[in-house]
């Protein structure tokens, strides 16, 4: 077989992205998500290319899932040469005083421990073969801490330690490791932040371009297409209309 590359999240937004573009660069795909008519619906988009598929539906908060999902691979698919760990959310943008716990349960749930239980599950693998390349999607908000922010940079910044500790800690085994870190995406993450309030999601990209999801996805390509001897370890990537997590420009 081609290589195979798993993508987190693939349903939408970044993971959607670089699973297509993956399937440009060759790849056999491992899609995961947690809405399967979205899967299926991806999975039918990417074979039409000619590109090997296998989806798996599960919530990547969930342990018991993610081991269920892992052993039902046939032996084929098995060996993943890329593990794209986008799968992630924030939930919420208050001041730490009025934050929901469901929201920060929710963050932690999936930007930090369900990077760890999948990761957990794909790295031995890697190991034994002494190759294999782990990418991180984190954010700007994994570099800087902003008002309302508190819990969703938590969890980022702890994506950014989780990715260095994984780069030191697999050296010996010949597995690279990278992060991407974008500014302001166009995705559904500000839906999501809102909890549906499309008025609210769009007030966040008012008067300015910012990033697309395509651009995080060529930024991943660039990562896995690099020769064995070299490592992308962090990219950071922002709009031209924004310097920092708190400073943009804005049109009238």
């Amino acid at each position: 077989m081609n290589k195979i590359a798993m993508v987190t999240g693939a349903t939408s937004g970044i993971g959607k992205a670089t699973a297509l573009k993956l399937a440009q660069n060759g790849f056999n795909l491992i899609i995961t998500g947690r809405r399967n008519d979205r899967l299926e619906e991806l999975k039918s988009e990417l074979e039409s290319k000619n590109t090997s598929i296998f989806s798996l539906c599960f919530d990547i908060r969930n342990t018991l899932e993610i081991d269920k999902a892992v052993a039902s691979l046939p032996t084929e698919w098995k060996s993943i040469d890329v593990l794209v760990n986008n799968a992630g959310l924030a939930a919420g943008a208050d001041p730490i005083h009025d934050g929901l716990w469901s929201d920060w349960e929710q963050m932690i749930d999936t930007n930090i421990k369900g990077l760890l239980y999948l990761s957990k599950q794909i790295i031995p693998g890697m190991m034994e073969r002494k190759k294999g390349h782990i990418i991180n999607v984190s954010s700007i908000a994994g570099k800087e801490t902003y008002a309302n922010g508190n819990v969703y940079c938590a969890t980022k910044h702890a994506v950014e330690a989780i990715t260095k500790g994984m780069r030191i800690d697999l050296l010996p085994y010949n597995i690279k490791v990278s992060s991407v870190s974008p500014g302001m995406v166009e995705t559904e993450f500000s839906i999501v932040r809102y909890h549906g309030d499309t008025d609210k999601a769009d007030n966040v990209y008012k008067g300015l371009t910012p990033l697309y999801a395509d651009d995080i996805a060529d930024a991943i390509e660039y990562m896995v297409t690099r020769p064995p001897h070299v490592n992308i370890n962090d990219m950071l990537i922002m709009p031209t209309a924004q310097a920092s997590a708190v400073y943009n420009h804005r049109e009238e």
